[in-house]
């Protein structure tokens, strides 16, 4: 029972499993390899295909906006090292963008069946997954899309960029941020746990220092 549950699939607020894996920079160790910086592991169905290709151009397009929060991006599939290093080649000379992050070759699946990324109805196929990885090695978040759906690399900078900011300031982030319908670009106070902080709550409203539409729902500026 025990060794099932070290087998498991990790998932959010686990530490990141520790792994040797082959890629297109050379062999690395996870999570080690990103340590003290974010993360984002992305797993793609296969090399050589329409929305795969058109996702580690928009990746690629993004990396140094990533990089300027601090984060490292680092895709995954189950071709071989060749077969990444021939495509990212093509895309270069076909698109003109240099693959400049690391591509895991899983063609053995290890890592795949590790983190959960086989597709159950595709064979050996990868799902189109995303883990959000922090600074600390703690996987902040989980993301699944189908085959036939890329995905948007501009939430996950948006995702970076909330889970820093709510780092920062000891608040919660809404929905659509920082273009929330309700609070704009305001964060969240978290909601007062007992009844003398719901009357400090009301004293910092009427000093202004926060928002509120009720004690449970404040915002305030960053």
């Amino acid at each position: 029972m025990e060794e099932n549950m070290q087998q498991r699939m990790p998932l959010i607020g686990d530490s990141f499993p520790p792994m040797t894996v082959t890629t297109t920079h050379g062999k690395m160790e996870l999570p080690d390899a990103f340590k003290g910086k974010w993360f984002i592991l992305f797993s793609h169905p296969g090399d050589f295909t329409p929305v795969c290709t058109t996702e580690f151009y928009a990746f690629q397009k993004r990396y140094p906006q990533f990089r300027e929060l601090n984060t490292e991006l680092i895709g995954l599939s189950i071709d071989q090292v060749f077969s990444h290093l021939k495509w990212t080649e093509w895309i270069k000379d076909n698109l003109g963008e240099e693959i400049q992050f690391p591509v895991i070759a899983d063609g053995t699946g290890q890592v795949a069946n590790r983190l959960g990324l086989i597709h159950t109805a595709g064979g050996t196929a990868t799902v189109r997954a995303v883990f959000i990885v922090d600074p600390k090695a703690v996987i902040r978040a989980i993301l699944y899309y189908p085959a036939e759906l890329g995905r948007n690399m501009d939430e996950f900078l948006r995702m970076i960029k909330g889970f820093q900011m709510a780092e920062k300031q000891g608040a919660a982030i809404p929905a659509n941020w920082p273009h929330n319908e309700l609070v704009k670009d305001r964060i969240i106070v978290p909601p007062a746990s007992s009844e003398q902080a719901i009357k400090d709550r009301k004293k910092m409203q009427e000093k202004g220092e926060i928002e509120c539409y009720d004690w449970w729902l404040c915002h305030r500026k960053p």
